[in-house]
């Protein structure tokens, strides 16, 4: 049997994963249907498990086997993703000397085997780089520098350093450098909590166990060969994205050439692991010995959920949804309760929190104990669940509104979070706004589907920015009137951006940057906001609409259904990732296609600002018969 490196972290999630993997291989090497699969009963009590992973239409009989997990963004954006590795190569030349051995085909890649206990493994190196000293190993990962650069620290009082110094495009860990002052930048227990945090592989360690699990493979085909002796020229490093790059706009023809910026910066920067991974190889070790002891028993039984399961994040099991976690109900779990990542303390003092709750059988929002509730707004949702009623503070909610400045401007970007900066003045994986809807609202209730609606949506995968920027100031009045959004900070965010890299345009937009205002300060709140309106602290931080159907979230997707009939599920394109998806396909279409696509694309931008106006509207009907008598907040069936 062979295990490559991608196959180690899938193994040592838990015991079952490998159980689940052979069943799954089984019954598709059995070359039959699920209905004939179970009615055999090849595998003796595992139909339950086989018929969570496959999901049969009754109609068709066609078969779709749910733990394949297709990411369409990830396939559209996968040329970038190359070309992150491929300048990688590049740059490693450049930094280390020498030659780079690199290659989109990972099975032209540098190889590194080993046999041990009947199991072949097995992994190919993103960069092998010698030079006349050293032998560097690099793991490319398309992620950032940031969140590395971020670990800081310092003394109480004072300033806070990341606790990698940056010398020459390599970041090495600044206790590790001779002669480095640290206890003048950071008490040193600090820097070693810090430096913990490298550790936890399903966390900010994640890549560092790759890379760890890569040195683990190398050291053990030189000791399997008894040349151990050729190890001390090996070095280790993550290879990232260079979170300060900021590109200068060369190009050659259409092709950017991501030379160092104005600041010296590289596209990619290098982080020296060769430590820390010396010290993951004990762990390693033992995650090894757990993989070998699952791949023996073969154990498909249920076991607890836990970080390894990555619910909710990109790198969530695909076990996890069909079969392992298919018992959270999508509405009102008991992780829906709003901000509480904290979780519940129980009667003994302990804190209970995320999958524990479901491993515990707290399962729904009403099994958590009521005792264990202690802030206002996680009762609110308790009792709406409980008793089917709708929350709403009514008074709050009229304050808001007459906050409002006239003409209310709807706007909402669509953006391409593209690994590699396309753009002048671009960095890694800036939200590069291709498209915008903007809805006029003119007066109270005044404003037009489509008459008052403009729609800008670049034609092409080239520099577009400027004509949209003039499009926005042709309608948006930068002296008058509301910039209003759902999360607001994001449009904010990219006026910003905008007004950074056009500076003749600056004055214009930060005016637009300065009238933002958040339909969520309307239905959840904005403390600072209602105290400043007068409302007590406690009032001001709850919010001021609830419905069972939120299910603990206000975004639009949810919102939407609460205050308005409108749909998203007729749509062509139905949601933000489809939308990055069609406009990284532009090249890839038929002009039928294309126009097609980019007709699909202006009714979805189009429905999300309209969908503001329809809940804007609701909630003034709501608060129309604001009463006297102070029963202004309110639950009611």
């Amino acid at each position: 049997m062979a295990v490559t490196k991608t196959d180690f972290v899938n193994f040592t999630r838990c015991k079952r994963y490998a159980a689940l993997e052979e069943i799954n291989r089984e019954k598709l090497e059995a070359d039959i249907s699920y209905k004939t699969y179970k009615e055999l009963e090849l595998k003796e009590n595992l139909s339950e498990i086989v018929s969570s992973m496959y999901e049969i239409n009754e109609e068709t009989g066609e078969e779709t086997d749910l733990t394949e997990k297709v990411d369409r963004q990830l396939e559209a954006m996968m040329d970038y993703y190359k070309l992150v590795e491929k300048e990688a190569g590049r740059i490693s030349e450049n930094i280390f000397g020498g030659k780079s051995i690199y290659a989109e085909k990972t099975k032209e890649q540098e190889c590194f085997d080993f046999s041990l206990n009947g199991i072949r493994y097995i992994c190919y190196v993103d960069i092998y780089n010698e030079n006349e000293e050293k032998v560097n190993i690099v793991e490319v990962k398309a992620t950032t520098s940031k969140k590395y650069m971020d670990l800081k620290a310092g003394h109480k009082k004072c300033d806070k350093f990341s606790i990698w110094e940056r010398i020459d495009n390599v970041n090495y860990l600044k206790g590790e450098l001779s002669g480095y002052n640290l206890e003048e930048e950071m008490p040193l227990e600090e820097y070693e909590k810090k430096r913990e945090k490298l550790f936890d592989r399903y966390r900010l360690g994640q890549y560092v166990y790759d890379l760890s699990i890569q040195r683990y493979f190398i050291e053990h085909e030189f000791l399997s060969t008894h040349t151990e002796d050729k190890l001390i020229k090996f070095r280790y490093y993550l290879g990232v994205l260079n979170a300060d790059y900021v590109f200068d706009g060369t190009y050659e023809g259409k092709k950017p050439i991501y030379n160092p910026d104005s600041d010296g910066n590289e596209l990619i920067t290098f982080f020296d692991m060769t430590k820390i991974t010396e010290e993951y190889q004990k762990f390693i070790d033992g995650d090894r010995e757990k993989l070998e002891m699952y791949l023996q028993d073969l154990d498909a039984s249920p076991c607890s959920l836990s970080i390894s399961c990555g619910y909710k994040k990109r790198a969530e099991c695909k076990y996890f949804a069909p079969l392992c976690g298919s018992m959270i109900p999508k509405k009102n779990s008991s992780m829906s309760y709003i901000q509480n990542g904290f979780g519940f303390v129980r009667e003994d003092g302990t804190r209970i929190k995320g999958v524990d709750l479901i491993n515990e059988g707290y399962v729904n929002m009403l099994d958590i104990p009521e005792e264990w509730i202690t802030k206002n707004y996680h009762h609110i949702q308790r009792e709406s669940l409980a008793f089917d009623k709708v929350y709403i503070d009514k008074e709050k909610i009229a304050e808001g509104l007459k906050q409002l400045k006239y003409p209310i401007y709807h706007l909402d970007f669509e953006t391409m979070p593209c690994p590699v900066p396309r753009f002048r003045g671009e960095w890694p994986y800036i939200q590069s706004p291709f498209e915008f809807s903007l809805h006029i609202e003119r007066e109270p209730g005044v404003c037009d589907k489509d008459k008052d609606n403009i729609v800008f949506l670049a034609k092409t995968h080239e520099d577009e920015r400027e004509d949209m920027i003039k499009l926005m100031l042709k309608y948006m009045n930068p002296d008058e009137g509301t910039l209003f959004a759902q999360n607001v900070s994001f449009e904010k965010g990219r006026i910003k951006e905008l007004a950074s890299m056009f500076p003749e345009y600056r004055k214009d937009l930060m005016k637009l940057y300065d009238r933002g205002f958040d339909l969520l300060w309307l239905v959840n709140t904005n403390s600072k906001m209602y105290e400043d309106l007068g409302f007590e602290e406690e009032r001001a931080k709850t919010f001021n609409f609830y419905d069972k159907r939120l299910s603990g979230s206000f975004s639009i997707k949810k919102t939407l259904p609460v205050f308005s009939d409108l749909s998203y599920d007729n749509l062509v394109v139905k949601n933000g990732t489809e939308a990055i998806v069609e406009y990284a396909n532009y090249e890839k279409m038929s002009k039928e296609e294309f126009m097609l696509k980019y007709q699909a694309l202006i009714i979805y931008c189009k429905q999300d600002t309209w969908a503001m106006v329809e809940i804007l509207n609701s909630l003034r009907e709501l608060v129309k018969d604001l009463s006297k008598n102070g029963e202004n907040v309110v639950m009611f069936t």
